[in-house]
């Protein structure tokens, strides 16, 4: 099957520059991939730079454009930074796909004060400062697209996940008042939420070694999903998708 075609349409993204954060490896890595097939500029954006100078040359090879984008997208001004530099290359993001996101598996009575401050900055602050440098680009030129990766922690919670889930919550809390300033500001600015379900990926095999890995589905799958809120045609908005192993242990 042709990756890049979805609902009968095929997501062509020849032209449009997209950034990914978290992009180095896992699902951010996937996603890379699967948005410079489709023919967007990839600015792969994370700490982890050989991982994402890798993954860059290894894109080129086959004829794409990737460029890695170091990047702390705790740090506020750094991002600022990130997006002040793209824009006088003539690089502005017309995609935003907020993927980096960290957790700690401790029960709330183990936790430090840092662990939780790490968390929730990573996954909820971070994501959160993005937007707003994006998003007001994306205004000032009319058009662009925001995908912000969640969770189903966004939705429930479970033990020993308790910063990793406020975060999720709280970002898909933003991203539905972002969708809905958006509707009514600016129609042709896209902004949808991807809860995703367990995936096999580093994120969960290095703390969960032994994972049942028949429950996990695969990043690409993931991956599919945002090129699919990427090529609905302008008549319409998807706000929220979810996809999900079959036999996801953690959906409400």
């Amino acid at each position: 099957m042709d990756e890049t075609r979805y609902g009968g349409q095929y997501a062509d993204l020849s032209g449009k520059q997209a950034l990914v954060t978290g992009g180095a490896r896992g699902l951010g890595a996937a996603i890379a991939r699967r948005l410079a097939r489709s023919g967007a500029a990839v600015r792969v954006a994370d700490v982890r730079w050989q991982e994402a100078e890798d993954l860059c040359a290894a894109l080129k090879a086959d004829g794409w454009d990737a460029r890695f984008v170091e990047l702390d997208i705790r740090d506020p001004r750094a991002v600022a930074e990130a997006f002040t530099a793209l824009d006088g290359a003539g690089l502005p993001p017309d995609i935003l796909v907020n993927n980096a996101a960290v957790d700690v598996t401790k029960p709330i009575e183990h936790l430090t004060a840092d662990e939780v401050t790490r968390v929730v900055t990573t996954n909820l602050l971070g994501p959160m400062y993005l937007c707003l440098e994006g998003y007001r680009r994306m205004v000032a030129r009319g058009g662009g697209h925001i995908v912000n990766i969640l969770s189903t922690a966004s939705l429930r919670t479970w033990t020993e996940a308790a910063p990793y889930a406020a975060g999720k919550s709280g970002l898909r809390a933003f991203t539905h008042a972002l969708f809905q300033e958006a509707q009514r500001d600016c129609p042709g600015i896209g902004v949808t939420g991807i809860v995703a379900g367990g995936m096999e990926t580093p994120f969960i095999l290095e703390r969960f070694p032994d994972a049942d890995t028949s429950k996990l589905q695969s990043p690409d799958i993931v991956a599919d999903t945002v090129l699919y809120a990427l090529s609905v045609p302008p008549t319409s908005a998807v706000g929220e998708l979810a996809v999900l192993p079959r036999k996801e242990p953690s959906w409400p």
